[in-house]
């Protein structure tokens, strides 16, 4: 064992690729399905802008705010409830899986960034360069 004063600290971006690195499963379970349901819906909303800008007559005219508002609440549930059925409390040692609402919390806490970062990168950064 190494005496305390041979060890190095690390800096702070060392520290946080090292979490980034050993992320527990379930964060990245939560993370992983909001993304998913996030890209296939902005790139859903992506598709009805483009088209909508080059002039398509659509039924219901414009509703890119309701499309938005829509995303927003489908990545939240579905991220919810897919992390629900995906993560389960620790087990301890027994053998029979809990699901508590605080499985769908997780995920819906892990959706909010995602949804939003998801859209803005359609919005701000794929829309302009597609033009």
């Amino acid at each position: 064992m190494r005496p305390p004063s041979d060890v190095r600290p690390r800096s702070q971006v060392e520290i946080r690729w090292r979490q980034f690195r050993n992320a527990p499963r379930p964060v990245v379970r939560a993370v992983l399905s909001s993304l998913i349901v996030a890209v296939v819906l902005g790139l859903g909303y992506l598709a009805y802008d483009i088209a909508l800008r080059r002039g398509a007559v659509l039924p219901g005219g414009d509703l890119r705010a309701l499309y938005v508002a829509l995303d927003v609440v489908i990545v939240l549930a579905v991220g919810s409830v897919i992390t629900w059925l995906v993560v389960p409390q620790p087990r301890g040692s027994g053998t029979m899986v809990r699901r508590t609402p605080w499985s769908a919390a997780l995920g819906l806490f892990a959706a909010v960034p995602v949804c939003y970062l998801v859209l803005v990168a359609v919005v701000q950064i794929i829309e302009p360069l597609i033009g």
